[in-house]
Order: C-alpha cells, then structure tokens, then sequence
C-alpha cells in the first residue's frame, strides 16, 4: 500500500553497478601497471573478486568505494575451486589471463544458486581466437597465443562477450564480434578498456570491433 500525494526530496548517493565493477576488474590484468577505480560496490562480489586478483599477484588496496590495484607483479595462472566458487562470474578471468599470459587454469565457476549456467559460448569464444581449451572433471586449462577473429555468438550473452573482448584486446590482429550483448555494462567494459589504450569500438551494439596487440 502506497500513500502517495508528497514531493520527494533530497539526494541519494548510487552505488556503482556490480555487473560494471567486476569484468572491470578482471580487465585491469591487461594493463602492466596501476589502475584506480572508484565507486566500487562493498558486497562479496567484489570482495571475491580482490581475492582471486590478490593470488593471481596483483597488489590490491581498497579505501571506501576506491580500488587501486597494480597489475605489474602478475605471474598466477591458476584460480583454485575454492575461489571459483564463491563467485559465479569468475570465468571472466579466462579471457584476460589467457590473452595476458598465455595460459590459465581453473574450476567451472559457481556462487549463485540459480542453477547451471553453462559456458560453452565463453568456451567457443576463446577457441574461435585459437586458444586450446582442455576440459578434465569440474576445471579446465586454456593455453596458446590468440589471434584476431570473427566471432559469432549464438546467443548475445553478457558474460561471453565480455571473455571475448578481453581476450580479443591483446589478441594480433582485429576481432570483430557479431551478436555481441548490449547491456550497459559492455559500455563500462569499453570505456575502461579506451582508457587504458585499447582500440574498442562498438560496446552497446550487436556487432563490436577489437583492435588486438
């Protein structure tokens, strides 16, 4: 029941998006250095995700909603199922650490008891740029240099083109990505990945170009 009839009045402060927030995260693996990102969401997400960036090597340091991290010292390859599992959106870092290091070893992901979520059209981006991806029980390994591609997704998931364009940044040559998702988080992805020197444009449209390293 809603008493309606008054103004409302005043100012409400927005906390920063978490489907935003934490494939941001996972790009700035692909920056050798430091990168700062503010209005950062205080929930177990985020704080999973500056656990799993903390093992791989990053140095992370969080005052308020502000997250500094420092991508220089990176050297894991390897996400235990332990962490894995507290975060369903996890597998984003296969993209990033594969186009990164070369290779990447993890559990399928979990943390959500909405049910199964399959990867497969995460799986199939990163083989579309040439990566060999074995599976064995509940993880799998990803390995090899990646290389620009035309990828096509059968379905315009989110978390999928995200992987891809995270691999695609440093992928050599141009990946052009056809019935890509277009929530607003693909324009955050876009805008942090300008910023730190990628060629993206496209983000928020069915079909988005990356211009590989």
């Amino acid at each position: 029941q809603i008493n309606g009839g008054t103004p409302l009045r005043g100012r409400l402060a927005v906390q920063g998006a978490k489907n935003s927030v934490l494939p941001i995260l996972a790009a700035a693996l692909l920056a050798p250095g430091a990168s700062v990102i503010h209005n950062c969401p205080d929930l177990s997400a985020v704080t999973a995700t500056l656990d799993i960036l903390r093992l791989l090597g990053c140095g992370v340091s969080r005052e308020g909603d502000t997250v500094a991290l420092d991508a220089r010292e990176l050297d894991g390859t390897v996400i235990p199922a332990s962490l894995m599992g507290e975060l369903r959106s996890s597998v984003i870092f296969l993209g990033a650490l594969l186009t990164r290091i070369g290779e990447v070893e993890l559990s399928y992901p979990g943390g959500c008891e909405l049910g199964p979520r399959p990867i497969d059209l995460h799986l199939g981006a990163i083989r579309g740029l040439g990566g060999r991806i074995t599976e064995d029980g509940g993880g799998l390994r990803a390995e090899g240099a990646l290389r620009g591609a035309d990828l096509v997704l059968s379905l315009p998931s989110v978390g999928a083109t995200e992987n891809a364009l995270l691999a695609a940044v440093c992928a050599a040559g141009t990946t052009t990505i056809t019935n890509a998702a277009r929530e607003p988080a693909l324009v955050d992805l876009q805008g942090f990945l300008r910023a730190i020197g990628a060629t993206v444009p496209g983000a928020g449209r069915l079909g988005v170009t990356v211009g590989g390293g």
